[in-house]
């Protein structure tokens, strides 16, 4: 029975370990050649170390895969063109771009720093534009050149981004800029047969642990491990998913679900008059679907946000 990417060409970022290990894994069981990519830095961003990337490379070898690390920083220009090249340089060609890499700098909005605020959506937010920009390039050469394409690009937004959370508004902005950069970039590289998804996943790791209730149970820890999250991503990865595009997927050990995006809700005819507002947005609100909660549900905002 053939492999869901099997001869793929295959790039994850922040991949030394878990989501992003999960991911080089699951791809490479379904015949993926893969690129690891982790500066192996802590969950502030600081430090680097490449045995994480080179261990899951090692990993991947022993189960019979093709792989190389890699610990270009994928937020600077360079850096992200040169992880782009490594995958060609290696294997031969790209088909599959998974931007994971990620860190945190929590802060409640009234005490963020600049520098916490500039680091977070430097790699969250320019380091998935980098690798997709020198991805989308290669593909569209390719496509000018008459050759096949048969891109994927895989990003991770948030629950906290999409939904809202608590002391993360540099995280949450992000990871919704993350989300919006998806669709658009979804529009605008059908036309090279480049597929662009994003998953926001729910899963315990190094930098979640210290978030919210540890799990009590080993049911409960199994629930969040960071191995659900990835069957969704390979699946999105292969060709079966050719028509899949402009999607944000929830991935946990709890659930797997579809994101649906801004709608335009209750609306009026345009008011001139400001001094007029009161009554109207007040039926408005009164028709519009309540912001949801980060279990994604109408009805969990916090009720003093309201």
């Amino acid at each position: 029975m053939a492999k869901l990417c099997e001869g793929r060409v295959a790039v994850v970022t922040g991949a030394g370990r878990g989501i992003g290990r999960e991911h080089a894994l699951s791809l490479a069981s379904q015949g993926a050649k893969v690129v690891v990519n982790d500066l192996g830095g802590n969950v502030d961003g600081s430090g680097g170390d490449l045995s994480p990337a080179d261990q899951v490379v090692a990993e991947i070898k022993a189960m019979g895969g093709e792989a190389v690390s890699n610990g270009d920083d994928i937020s600077s220009w360079e850096g992200s063109q040169r992880l782009i090249n490594t995958a060609v340089e290696s294997f031969g060609d790209l088909n599959i771009v998974v931007n994971n890499a990620g860190i945190l700098r929590d802060r409640m909005l009234t005490n963020m720093t600049e520098e916490e605020w500039d680091a977070v959506i430097k790699v969250h937010l320019k380091g998935t534009f980098g690798p997709s920009r020198w991805a989308a390039a290669y593909w569209r050469e390719q496509a000018k050149a008459g050759k096949p394409t048969s891109g994927r690009i895989i990003n991770t937004t948030s629950v906290s981004g999409i939904y809202g959370n608590l002391g993360q508004t540099n995280y949450g902005a992000a990871k919704a800029g993350i989300a919006s950069f998806t669709i658009i970039a979804a529009l605008e590289l059908a036309r090279f047969n480049v597929t662009v998804n994003a998953v926001a996943p729910v899963a315990l790791t190094r930098m979640t642990e210290g978030l919210g209730n540890a799990p009590e149970t080993d049911e409960e820890r199994e629930m969040r491990s960071p191995r659900w999250i990835a069957p969704i991503v390979t699946w999105l990865a292969s060709d079966e998913a050719a028509g899949v595009t402009g999607r944000i997927f929830e991935a946990s050990g709890q659930t797997l679900a579809i994101a649906e995006g801004w709608h335009r809700g209750p609306s009026h005819a345009p008011v001139e008059d400001p001094t007029t507002l009161g009554p109207i947005v007040a039926e408005l609100l009164k028709n519009a679907r309540p912001n949801a909660g980060m279990d994604g549900r109408d009805g969990s905002w916090p009720q003093s946000a309201r």
